[in-house]
């Protein structure tokens, strides 16, 4: 043949689409899957399935692992010897399995995650309730397929006389499916068979009575009914599974969470090592000491708190950030007629149903089987002891067996069956044959073999077996529930001052986005000297906070960055701050015009945008409360164009004021503005004249004595003005004139603020020189004046941007909610 015509030329997609395809539906059907009838893996089942066949049962003694196993991949698992080992020492841990298949001596494993001795050292047999899932296999209940190298033979699904499915539950992955099916009580389980048994149209709703929900080998709490609910109706559901907790009361005001219960398959040691790692991390306030105190006689986690701790808050911080609580989702997927299902509960409880009237058919056909020919063999001795001396007399005239039976057959008309115990009936059974043991036998195995017809012709008759059966094995292996069902899936609920250490620091933020945490012990030690900040860059705002405040900035882009204050870089007095892209990423060119600490966002107040262009937007300040943080998030709707100039907070009540660049002021109060959304636009605020714009937007403090409006030009220009010049008006109307107009070089609105006494301002020029003046010193000045010069522009250029000098500020004293 030639060299080319012995490979076939394919596309790869029809290769790899074949070959994953035949691999996925091995994996799927003998490998990853429960069977909805004995709820076993085909590892599992070949497992006990070699112990029951080599006699390694409860009532004998320890045989060693590696015998096992060794039997298993011998016989029937050709796969490596560590799979096989795992499998079955999962079959024996009492913290994964709800009633344990294999019983072991030695090291399984541990709620820990350590790892079980090895095979040569632990010794295991089957646990009692596995030989309820083995009953019967020898009187072919099941049927058997030849194993892998065709040497021997292994049944297709064990005969599991007890529903081992919802029991011991499974978990696994494979092509396309995954499985999640939780452990249940055996007692509520048995008793839902039988109930749905007896009513084959129970639903759901009436079941949930029976099996209130899975009841996990660890015990704990589980919450969430509708989940359950949905679990059981669909296959799949969420529910929350959390440990058992109980806070105890230590002498002087301490005291200390004791936790005797985990949640199902989670990793005791990684629990206690990630609350140590949150304690030790200041993640959590309040905690002294976390020790696992675990031994013999149960579980027990010691967290250890501090003199007036909140107890609770702590505890549910460790329930929502660590795995004392975690969410369970059912995918209860098993396979039925050689296909992957998704199951409701209903549908195991018909899958298991229908299995047990097929195994005890099958059993009751076989036991009808032996006790038929038992039965012609007794008819026959006795008819043989009624003529005993001369069929001894036929038996010693022949030749040999043969001969032997064919004369008894002749002559008494024997069958060939009941000629051959004739013939096989040993001499000193003849010393005792009892007519009436015989006719007594014949009459049990009678009675025997209308019972067993009984079963197999009539439905009831075979329902009052399998219920009898359960009842029995509820009777023998009865075990309490461990898993408390709660209704509702608790709120976790977390103080602030829970997870933060109460401290008192200095934020600092800069109009080019540079933030920071100081300390005070930081901040004391420069005697508030020497600030870092970059030389063309300034303070925007400098606040004494709590870090468990949070902080509010706004950028020139409508944008602002929620930032709790404990988040932000705790950084030395005299050193440069991290630049806010760091924490959430600002665009470039995107600048922060106002920060303001928060400490409660349950308030009444407002926020009150104003852009360039003349709108303005009042939003209720709740709005702004963000729980994810990572980047920056809408503050408020611009068009095409604009840009924010300002946020001031208000209280609903205050007056504002737009100033623009051709010098018009409008004050009214802010009823004008409608409350709106936090990514709405806004309305008009002032009418601007092509080529004008709005400078400055303010929520007035209020009219007193020594508050006054400060207005700077472009030409170096400064007055002050009284905030009664200006009277009440509405929204977006023109306004007031604030400067006189000239036709040479006229003044135009650089800046436009409203000053304390005490309050200093900054301007910037052109040419980058930085002034710092004092507002106060100037004389009241009409609307009318273009106010005094004090700056000389020819020399350092126009004024370009007018901000207040930012000094440290007294504590911030919002009451606390």
């Amino acid at each position: 043949m030639p060299q080319s015509e012995q490979f076939l030329d394919l596309p790869l997609e029809e290769v790899i689409g074949d070959r994953f395809g035949r691999y996925s539906k091995y994996i799927i059907q003998d490998r990853a899957l429960p069977d909805a009838r004995d709820g076993l893996k085909p590892v599992q089942r070949r497992i006990l399935y070699a112990m029951h066949k080599e006699g390694n049962t409860h009532e004998k003694g320890f045989r060693k692992s590696a015998k096992t196993v060794g039997t298993v991949i011998g016989n029937y698992h050709p796969h490596g010897d560590s799979s096989v080992y795992e499998a079955m020492t999962r079959l024996s841990q009492d913290w994964k399995v709800r009633n344990v298949l294999v019983e072991m001596h030695g090291n399984n494993g541990s709620v820990d995650g350590d790892p079980p001795a090895a095979m040569r050292y632990t010794e295991a047999r089957l646990a009692p309730i596995a030989a309820e899932l083995l009953r019967d296999i020898d009187k072919e209940t099941v049927d058997f397929i030849p194993n892998f190298d065709d040497t021997n033979s292994e049944p297709v699904v064990l005969p599991a006389r007890f529903p081992n499915l919802l029991v011991n539950g499974s978990t696994g992955i494979s092509a396309g499916y995954a499985t999640d099916i939780p452990p249940h009580n055996l007692n509520e389980v048995i008793d839902a068979v039988i109930k749905k048994i007896e009513t084959p149209d129970i639903t759901v709703d009436e079941l949930i009575k029976i099996i209130p929900g899975p009841d996990f080998p660890t015990g704990g709490i589980l919450q969430g009914e509708d989940g359950i609910k949905q679990a059981y109706r669909t296959g799949k559901g969420k529910v929350v599974v959390r440990g058992r907790c109980s806070i105890e009361k230590l002498r002087s005001k301490r005291e200390q969470i004791v936790i005797t219960e985990i949640p199902y398959e989670v990793n005791k040691a990684n629990l206690v090592k990630r609350m140590d790692e949150l304690k030790l991390d200041r993640k959590v306030e309040g905690v002294a000491e976390i020790r696992d105190e675990t031994d013999r006689t149960g579980m027990q986690i010691v967290i250890e708190l501090k003199k007036d701790a909140d107890s609770e808050g702590i505890l549910n911080y460790f329930y929502k950030n660590t795995d004392l609580q975690v969410t369970y989702n059912f995918n209860m997927v098993a396979i039925v007629d050689k296909t992957p299902k998704l199951m409701s509960l209903i549908d195991m409880l018909d899958a298991y149903i229908k299995h047990q009237r097929y195994v005890i058919r099958r059993s009751a056909d076989y036991d009808l089987k032996k006790a038929k020919t038992r039965h012609h063999i007794v008819e026959g001795l006795i008819k043989a002891i009624s003529v005993l001396d001369e069929l001894i007399q036929k038996i010693r005239e022949s030749n040999d067996k043969k001969d032997a039976k064919q004369r008894i057959k002749s002559a008494y008309g024997f069958t060939e069956e009941q000629a051959e115990a004739i013939v096989n009936l040993q001499l000193y059974r003849l010393t005792n044959t009892d007519i009436t043991a015989l006719q007594q036998e014949l009459d049990e195995l009678t009675n025997e073999m209308m019972r067993l017809e009984k079963i197999l012709t009539d439905k009831q008759t075979l329902d009052n077996v399998i219920k009898k059966d359960l009842k029995d094995l509820k009777k023998r292996f009865n075990t309490p529930r461990l898993t408390i069902i709660e209704k509702e899936v608790e709120e976790l609920k977390i103080n602030l001052e829970v997870m933060i250490a109460s401290e008192d620091v200095l934020v600092s933020a800069t109009r080019d986005g540079y933030i920071k945490r100081t300390s005070l012990r930081s901040y004391q030690a420069s005697n508030g000297e020497g600030l870092a900040i970059k030389e063309d860059d300034h303070l925007v705002g400098l606040f004494e906070v709590n870090t468990t405040d949070k902080m509010l900035m706004f950028t020139n882009r409508g944008k602002y960055i929620y930032a709790p204050v404990h988040t932000l870089p705790d950084i030395r007095w005299k050193d440069l701050a991290q630049h806010a892209s760091h924490l959430v990423g600002l665009d470039q060119g995107e600048k922060i015009i106002e920060a303001m600490p928060i400490r409660d966002f349950n308030t009444a107040d407002y926020l009150i945008f104003f852009t360039k262009n003349g709108m303005v937007k009042r939003s209720e300040l709740k709005q702004y409360e963000a729980t994810r943080f990572s980047k920056p998030l809408i503050a408020t709707g611009l068009k095409k164009g604009d840009e924010v100039i300002s946020v001031c907070r208000s209280n609903g009540l205050q007056d504002v004021f737009i100033a623009s660049n051709r010098g018009y002021g409008l004050r009214y109060n802010e009823a004008e503005i409608s409350p709106v959304g936090q990514r709405a636009a806004g309305v008009k605020a002032i009418q601007l004249k092509p080529d004008e714009y709005v400078v400055s937007g303010l929520v007035l403090r209020g009219e007193t004595d020594d508050t006054f409006f400060t207005l700077i030009t472009q030409r170096g220009a400064m007055k002050r003005m009284a905030l009664s010049l200006f009277e009440q008006s509405k929204r977006a109307n023109r306004g007031q004139i604030m400067l006189r107009e000239l036709k040479g070089k006229p003044h135009r609105v650089a800046g436009f603020l409203e000053v304390a006494p005490l309050e200093h301002i900054v301007l910037e020029t052109t040419s980058g020189d930085r002034s710092v003046h004092h507002p106060m010193a100037l004389s009241i000045s009409d609307r009318y004046s273009n106010g005094s010069f004090v700056l000389d522009t020819d020399q350092v250029g126009d004024v370009v941007t007018v901000y207040k000098e930012t000094i440290y500020q007294a504590p911030f004293k919002e009451d606390k909610a």
